[in-house]
């Protein structure tokens, strides 16, 4: 049986382990921290529940495909409500919200009471916007790349021209070929922020993403999305994996012949441990992954490559346990600024500082969700967008951060106020967290402290975004945000399922048939890759 360790235990970590056990391999499960999720955690206060980081279920196809795999569904994992309004958007200067609704046909009529005639552009948009989604899911997001053959079919030779376009036309031209208004300008290039970039950095490729929010709606897993790691996690576990927490990887050891031997760990009383495998898959942050635990010269994205790479934002994060309920907030919220150009200009530019006012956004799940504070009270995180740099500091409990990130979480709670109404909310506080860039290298190991990975540029998208193995190290594979396909929960899920693709040297372009064979108990890798397909 192939002895596998898999690095790190936030969701496609868990994911990976779960995939891997149930193609047969022995796997254990490393996590440097006490609890899984890594950015997807949960931190608990004074009767108040905070996931720590994704708050948006966004493209449940791919969530469904998954637990599928495994023979169960979401429905059996999670409680999903549909969010309506999925959320509310507040611009600055202006008193009247907008609330994007669960379906296609309110928001068409939405767009088109903000400006005759962008009901009928949407409507043409979010056709373009499925077309280009299924064509990604078909072909480009379930892919390795190891091989371009199976990508030399008719159905996408005959959208070179186009997808030519729009991988070299950014997000913002392409929008303002549809509508004219600013505010509808903004809502359909907001998406660009959930790929770590900005709408004039992101191919109008990812103007599929519009038919995740726009026409799909946005869904909710009551309790949290902790209750979306508890799920992936039982089913790794029920698979076989192994997992050990607070075991920091000090290094991924390599055999003379360039072939991977284990790795080393400091485990939860101090001590130094040496952990063998055939197979190595570290969902770590990949800078790190290369940079710390690799030798130098078996390093297949050195330092100076990192050199020419665009770190996505880093975040200021604030979690606010507030006395009594908050009418003016919907369960997420959206506040932009007129001149948000200006604000990625700050955090993406040659020369950073940090936006203020900010482009921000507010998750409010206490609106949906009775479990994540006290009765009456109100739940509230902040991710207030900023540069990727952990000289801005680290954040704390009750005000103890450093002095520029509790200034930051101040001006935010204050921008919240006046925008939304709310004129006491910052008195209302009762318990207060914030995290900062340092937090974000400190216990994520996040390259330069940003919050979300290498932003989704043309040339840090698909094939251009790396390979997820060594090209130095024979049985070093990676997974998870910081590598292809990319960003998000569902990319995530997607990363571990093409883990499994390119362990099994399957050049394929879509979704694996559901579900997986039952778990193979023979002597090594090949045979249980013959195995699987002939059954």
């Amino acid at each position: 049986m192939t002895r596998t360790i898999v690095i790190g235990g936030g969701i496609a970590g868990l994911a990976s382990a779960a995939l891997l056990a149930r193609e047969g391999h022995d796997v254990t499960l490393l996590e440097s921290r006490a609890e899984l999720g890594g950015r997807a955690g949960l931190w608990e206060a004074e009767g108040f529940r905070f996931d720590t980081g994704p708050s948006w279920y966004l493209m449940p196809e791919v969530f469904e495909h998954f637990y599928r795999l495994f023979g169960t569904s979401a429905a059996e994992q999670l409680d999903l409500v549909k969010l309506d309004p999925g959320y509310r958007v507040l611009f600055e200067g202006d008193t009247q919200p907008v609330d994007i609704r669960s379906d296609r046909a309110a928001n068409i009529r939405l767009f088109e009471s903000v400006q005759p005639g962008a009901g009928r552009a949407l409507d043409r948009y979010l056709d373009s916007a499925i077309e280009t989604y299924d064509m990604a899911v078909k072909r480009f997001l379930y892919s390795s790349f190891e091989s371009f053959r199976p990508f030399l079919v008719p159905d996408v030779l005959r959208r070179l021209a186009r997808l030519a376009r729009l991988l070299m036309q950014p997000l913002d031209k392409f929008i303002a070929g549809y509508v004219r208004d600013p505010r509808l300008r903004q809502i359909l290039g907001y998406p660009a922020v959930f790929l770590g970039s900005a709408p004039n950095l992101t191919p109008s490729m990812y103007h599929l993403m519009s038919h995740l929010d726009l026409a799909d709606g946005v869904l909710y897993p009551q309790g949290g999305f902790n209750t979306l790691i508890e799920s992936i996690a039982a089913i790794a576990r029920a698979e076989g994996v192994q997992i050990i927490a607070e075991a920091r990887v000090s290094a991924i050891r390599v055999r003379p012949d360039k072939t991977v031997h284990g790795v080393s760990y400091i485990d939860s009383s101090g001590l130094p441990q040496d952990l063998d495998a055939d197979i190595v898959v570290s969902s770590a942050d990949l800078h790190h992954t290369e940079t710390e635990l690799v030798p130098a010269e078996l390093q297949t994205y050195p330092e100076r490559w990192w050199d020419t790479r665009m770190s996505g934002p880093g975040a200021v994060l604030v979690m606010l346990g507030v006395s009594g309920p908050l009418p003016q907030l919907q369960h997420h919220s959206l506040f932009f600024t007129t001149d948000w150009g200006t604000n990625f200009k700050q955090i993406f530019g040659k020369k950073t500082s940090v936006p203020s006012p900010a482009s921000l956004y507010v998750c409010m799940p206490s609106a949906t969700d009775a479990s994540v504070a006290p009765a009456g009270d109100s739940n509230l995180f902040m991710l207030v967008p900023v540069p990727a740099d952990v000289g801005l500091g680290a954040g704390g409990i009750n005000g103890t951060g450093s002095a520029t990130i509790e200034l930051i979480a101040d001006a935010a709670i204050a921008q919240v106020a006046q925008w939304a109404g709310i004129p006491d909310l910052g008195e209302r506080v009762t318990v207060r967290r914030t995290v900062g860039p340092a937090d974000f290298a400190d216990d994520l190991n996040s390259w330069k402290g940003g919050a979300l990975g290498p932003a989704h540029t043309l040339r840090q998208s698909a094939f251009l975004r790396g390979t997820n193995m060594s090209k130095k190290i024979a049985g070093l594979y990676y997974a998870g945000g910081t590598t292809i396909p990319g960003i998000g929960l569902p990319m995530c899920l997607i990363s571990a399922e093409i883990l499994l693709k390119r362990i099994r040297h399957d050049t394929t372009t879509e979704p694996l048939a559901e579900p997986l064979p039952a778990r193979y108990a023979g002597p090594d890798a090949a045979s249980a890759e013959s195995a699987h397909r002939r059954s």
